[in-house]
Formats: C-alpha cells, sequence, structure tokens
C-alpha cells in the first residue's frame, strides 16, 4: 500500500544526488515514480524540456551525461517538508567543444508514495567559461 511507504528525507535526496554523481541511470529510476516528470533546466517551453513517464525521463536524465560527460553536482545541501524537496548544488561540466559550466542550482521535487513523481531543475544562468588549456 502507497501509506506503507517510509516519508522521503534527505537522506533520501542525498541518496538521489550521488546516483547523479556516479552517472547510474538505473539508480536513479529506482527513486522515481512510476508516474514522474522531469522538467529540465532549458528547453522550448516555460518549464524547459519536459520528459513525461519513466521511458522519457530515463532518456532525459541520460541527455545530461551525453551532453555533459564529466558532469557533477556538488556541494549538495537538501531540506524536505511534507510531499515537497529542494537540492541545491553547483553543476560542473564540460561541453564537447571543451566550454565549461559551473553554476548553482536547484531541483524542486514533489514526491509521492515515497518516491519522485516531479523533479523540477533550475541553474543560474552564468555564462560559459572558456576551454581548459
Amino acid at each position: 500500500m502507497a501509506h506503507d511507504r517510509p516519508a522521503v528525507d534527505t537522506q533520501f535526496l542525498a541518496a538521489f544526488a550521488d546516483a547523479w554523481n556516479r552517472h547510474d541511470i538505473d539508480a536513479l529510476m529506482s527513486f522515481m515514480h512510476e508516474d514522474c516528470r522531469f522538467h529540465a533546466v532549458g528547453g522550448p517551453d516555460l518549464l524547459g524540456r519536459s520528459f513525461v513517464g519513466r521511458a522519457q525521463v530515463r532518456e532525459g536524465f541520460q541527455l545530461a551525461w551525453q551532453t555533459f560527460p564529466d558532469a557533477a553536482w556538488l556541494d549538495g545541501e537538501h531540506f524536505v517538508c511534507g510531499h515537497r524537496g529542494v537540492s541545491e548544488s553547483t553543476f560542473k561540466g564540460t561541453k564537447a567543444d571543451g566550454t565549461r559550466i559551473e553554476a548553482r542550482m536547484v531541483d524542486v521535487f514533489t514526491f509521492r508514495d515515497g518516491k519522485i513523481a516531479v523533479k523540477n531543475a533550475y541553474r543560474k544562468d552564468r555564462p560559459a567559461l572558456p576551454a581548459a588549456h
């Protein structure tokens, strides 16, 4: 039954962040609700690009690592209040052309049945850093 699942807490969000840093798609998806959504930091719509359902969310998560093969989310801080939560971190990543992103970001979560139903990502709009030489 849904009410038998443990409540989401900050350790849950820290473990989710750790799976991102390991680039472990199967672990990430284990945190996601069956009926999940992911709203990426960029895209054509008001919420960025939205991925709806497990297959699309999986694809959206993997796009982060395809765009930034060395992607890392560092200095994480997490809080949970009821069925909502936030993770704040520093995103660092390098694109194929060598340009780098380093900016603070937040994920705003909605939880359902002890899982993440919605992951809505926001990142500071900082100019790309030059390629490292």
